[in-house]
């Protein structure tokens, strides 16, 4: 029977995972904090930034169209196709094969530990959220708080300023992971152009990718419609895929950097939330391609993802009760109830798995209203 259980993926999962999408986004906007003179820098560095991958990713087709124009000169083309097929290609590899956009736009987190502290100072904001909007019900009834608790473990992230050689090393590491999984996708796309078996290649590659999320018999049926449609739909399809998974692994670093599961528990703990993972991750994915201000929306899915934290996971406990806290946190404890919740109130279900302890730093918070 756990062949056919889909209870992680199914599709209210990824609805619900979606919705977050823009309800974070929204909480996140309210944030008064977001808009400081810093964040500002970073968001100006942001757009330099979008216009700057744009040109190194546009330099290799301008690059091929100088020389498909100097072969015009000595070579009539008019009735020829196959140099628009070319360049056409060429962006299918970069933009949908290769991610090269997406790939420099998760690196930034390496180099500027901006998206961190983003990420931490929206937890702080949401939890003041929570207990504005919450102030007149009974506080027994009411989940624990988030950030001062998540603030106290210690941070295993590079540092930007003195330990030059770890950052270096952790660009290097991922560079060296991502250029894997260009390498493989490159690989699987040119063994779906062989002769007879080519267009079995990247169904095959979606039974593979979808048989542990959502088990054989579903992944089974993915692979019979994957043989109707056309390459490059199937390519998009497995792309979007793995890129929102990316995407949602990088967006969740800062909570990892300091709740330090173990390999396998963290395994754990993804596949227990893939649909909404996935609903959230491919919301912000379509977003963050958008040219040039695709690296400003990936900073604001940080931000957003800290709301996403607080639906999905239990309120950490002190540094020092981290290990228990780590084992029992794997599962999703109130899943069922959050998924049945109604749509247009995402914070209905206010059950607490840990008494609340609403911090001083909340306490001191001037009180305001909150939609």
């Amino acid at each position: 029977m756990d062949n056919f259980d889909v209870s992680n993926f199914d599709l209210n999962a990824i609805l619900r995972g979606a919705q977050l999408t823009l309800v974070g986004v929204n909480r996140a906007l309210q944030n008064p904090g977001i808009f400081t003179s810093d964040h500002y820098r970073q968001a100006a560095i942001a757009v330099a930034a979008g216009i700057a991958i744009r040109i190194i990713v546009a330099i290799p087709v301008v690059g091929v169209r100088v020389l498909l124009w100097i072969i015009s000169l000595f070579a009539n083309m008019d009735h020829t196709t196959w140099d628009e097929s070319i360049v056409d290609g060429l962006h299918f590899l970069e933009h949908t094969v290769l991610q090269v956009p997406f790939f420099l736009m998760t690196m930034m987190r390496y180099v500027t530990p901006t998206l961190d502290q983003m990420f931490m100072d929206s937890l702080r904001w949401v939890d003041q959220t929570y207990v504005q909007k919450h102030k007149t019900e009974d506080p027994h009834n009411l989940r624990a708080l988030y950030h001062e608790n998540l603030e106290k473990y210690p941070h295993h992230a590079p540092k930007t300023d003195k330990e030059k050689t770890p950052l270096k090393q952790a660009v290097i590491l991922y560079a060296t992971k991502q250029g894997r999984k260009a390498g493989i996708s490159l690989a699987v796309l040119g063994l779906s152009y062989l002769p007879y078996v080519g267009r079995f290649i990247l169904p095959a590659a979606s039974f593979y990718t979808f048989r542990g999320s959502v088990g054989t018999q579903p992944a089974a049926a993915i692979f019979a419609a994957s043989l109707l449609f056309p390459r490059r739909y199937l390519v998009t399809f497995l792309q979007a895929y793995f890129s929102s998974r990316t995407l949602m692994r990088e967006l969740l670093e800062p909570y990892f950097a300091r709740v330090r599961y173990n390999k396998d528990q963290k395994k754990l703990w993804f596949k227990d939330r893939a649909g909404v993972l996935f609903g959230f991750g491919l919301g912000f994915y379509v977003f963050v391609k958008i040219p040039l201000v695709g690296v400003l929306i990936y900073g604001l899915a940080e931000a957003s993802t800290a709301y996403l934290v607080t639906k999905i996971t239990d309120p950490p406990p002190p540094p020092t009760e981290a290990e228990n806290f780590k084992q029992e946190s794997i599962r999703w404890k109130n899943k069922h109830e959050f998924l049945a919740m109604p749509w247009n109130n995402m914070d209905a279900h206010n059950i607490a798995m840990h008494k609340p302890n609403l911090q001083s730093e909340v306490r001191q918070t001037p009180r305001k209203t909150f939609s």
